[in-house]
């Protein structure tokens, strides 16, 4: 897919979603987890494109991977809304400015 079609396929598919509803792809290890910094399309390209050079030091920051068990406490108790985007089989998760 050319870059222009993978970024606004990306962007179309980018929605807010409640941590809750994202529960079923945190146990099966799916739900991965992008620092509020970050940008949630531009992570998602680059996981698309598998550039794990750009990807790796992010890991090593802890700003991007799977999300852990003490993370999904955190947004569960918090009832966070997330903004998250598929790259097959992953379902990217970005915390929301505010919880909603």
């Amino acid at each position: 897919m050319s870059e222009p079609l993978l970024q606004e396929k990306l962007n179309t598919e980018t929605a807010r979603i409640r941590w809750q509803d994202l529960q079923p792809h945190f146990a099966r290890g799916a739900a991965v987890y992008v620092a509020p910094d970050l940008d949630l399309i531009t992570i998602a390209k680059q996981m698309a494109d598998d550039d794990t050079a750009a990807l790796a030091p992010l890991m090593a920051q802890g700003k991007f991977g799977v999300v852990s068990e003490d993370q999904a406490r955190t947004f569960l108790a918090a009832d966070q809304t997330m903004w998250a985007v598929v790259v097959a089989p992953w379902v990217l998760v970005q915390p929301c400015e505010s919880a909603s």
